[in-house]
């Protein structure tokens, strides 16, 4: 049975989708680690009206709708479609809460500012990961008006993913009588290496998030009087850093956080970087003259998706540069992000990294490593035959180019979670964050023809996984 859901696709980005993906990215509504008072801000939940009433005015036929909110947790957005079998489940992901703004922005641009140039949609949010939920809802109307079958679709849209989904196992517990057997797991919030082809996520590395905190004294002294007497709060946290990672190349010294790549995701890198090129770097907003950290395209590949990195992302104790004053500061704070591979066990990396930067402190200095987040990442099982054929043939009919498969450096906490709970499923993790949409950063944007197609995409395989 032929399947073309472009026509319907189209026309709906066109009619509803983009009209309120403009309105969504107008509602600062941040994940819990970034707002504290997210509950009480109330745009949360304006985020979730809104998606769900979108949702409600498409009339899916047989389609069930409920917001569960336990105490103390973010909304967790849950649909049902019911299906020609109701024996066979699909479980389809995304997320409704952003990062911060951020600074830097371009003139005429910002995080909450809708706009549209060139077929781009910018603005925080759209691409990731708000896009989703339509994208999810699209792809089955389509295969409905059509008449094709489909698999019974639970479709999850929680707000906490940025903040590492706490809270999410929980009401997956709680769901999982009603979501069932689930053979396919199809998640639209990760990345893609370019917008000309349909792109596969193999693995998403772990992180641990934390802050570093390092003082020797009680109170500011004149930078005259102290200096050479009490050492300054921000070399030694300099100097403890050193610990985890060698300054000179970024590599991570903390064995923990390592592990030995397997031979078919660096066979799969290597074919990644000959579809991608040196474009894999030249796509960063490099400065003039800067380089690469090597111009091995497939190591580069490798490093941003099976090797350990660290990131200083914030800092505390540090004044502004128009205010700062001729003073030893009495603490320097600086917030971690560690990039973990794969397979890496979170929990065991985060307790050698805590001790490495803790241990015998220099001077006797007060230093601490508080871990406010930390998630193991995830590596698809292999592939089953019928879902590489399904999502190969997807990608040329709606790209035309054949897809391609690559491993992710960011990190979606759910997918671990869901590989232990259905070890049977298998696994598309796909998304539309392509060169340049830079999201968590500014400027990001969701390219609105590559959501189209990845919309039509979807729409074929989960026709192809009914009659598989």
């Amino acid at each position: 049975m032929s399947v073309d859901p472009k026509p319907f696709v189209e026309k709906t980005f066109k009619d509803t989708i983009v009209p309120t993906l403009q309105e969504y990215i107008t509602i600062p509504n941040l994940s819990p680690l970034f707002d504290a008072e997210w509950k009480s801000h109330g745009h949360m939940h304006r985020a979730v009206k809104l998606l769900t009433e979108w949702v409600k005015a498409q009339q899916v036929p047989g389609l069930m709708l409920e917001v569960l909110e336990d105490a103390g947790r973010t909304p967790l957005i849950v649909m049902e479609v019911p299906g020609s079998r109701s024996d066979d489940t699909v479980l389809l992901y995304g997320h409704l809460d952003k990062q911060p703004p951020f600074e830097g922005w371009e003139d005429g641009l910002g995080p909450f500012t809708p706009v549209i140039r060139n077929g781009r949609l910018y603005g925080r949010g759209g691409a990731d990961d708000g896009y989703a939920i339509f994208a999810s809802i699209t792809a089955i109307k389509a295969l409905k008006q059509q008449g094709i079958p489909h698999a019974r679709c639970i479709i999850l849209i929680e707000a906490a993913e940025e903040s590492g989904s706490p809270g999410l196992e929980e009401y997956v517990k709680a769901l999982k009588a009603r979501i069932g057997s689930c053979s396919l797991v199809i998640c639209l919030d990760s990345g893609c290496g370019n917008y000309e082809q349909l792109w596969s996520t193999t693995s998403l590395r772990g992180m641990i998030g934390g802050n570093l905190t390092v003082s020797l004294i009680k109170e500011g002294i004149h930078s005259g009087d102290g200096s050479g007497v009490v050492a300054s709060s921000f070399r030694v946290l300099r100097s403890v850093l050193s610990r985890i990672e060698d300054e000179k190349d970024g590599r991570v010294l903390v064995k923990e956080c390592h592990v030995e790549i397997p031979e078919q995701r660096r066979k799969q890198a290597a074919l990644a970087a000959q579809v991608l090129g040196n474009e894999v770097y030249t796509r960063m907003p490099l400065r003039p003259g800067v380089q690469p950290t090597t111009t091995d395209v497939t190591e580069l590949i490798l490093n941003r998706t099976w090797r350990p990195a660290l990131s200083v992302t914030g800092a505390a104790g540090l004044p502004p540069l128009e205010s700062a004053g001729n003073v030893l500061r009495p603490v320097t704070a600086v917030k971690l992000s560690m990039r973990l591979p794969p397979t890496c066990d979170a929990d065991v990396a985060a307790a050698a990294m805590k001790a490495a930067l803790e241990k015998d402190p220099p001077y006797g200095a007060k230093v601490t490593f508080d871990v406010e987040k930390k998630s193991s990442g995830w590596n698809a099982p292999l592939l089953a035959p019928w879902l590489e054929k399904s999502v190969d043939g997807a990608s040329t009919r709606f790209f035309g180019k054949a897809a391609c498969y690559m491993g992710e450096g960011g990190s979606i906490p759910f997918m671990g979670m869901l590989g232990q709970q259905f070890p049977q499923a298998q696994f598309l993790i796909t998304g539309v964050l392509g060169p340049g949409s830079n999201a968590h950063g500014p400027n990001e944007f969701l390219d609105l023809p590559t959501a189209e197609k990845l919309t039509c995409c979807v729409a074929q395989v989960l026709a192809e996984h009914h009659q598989r």
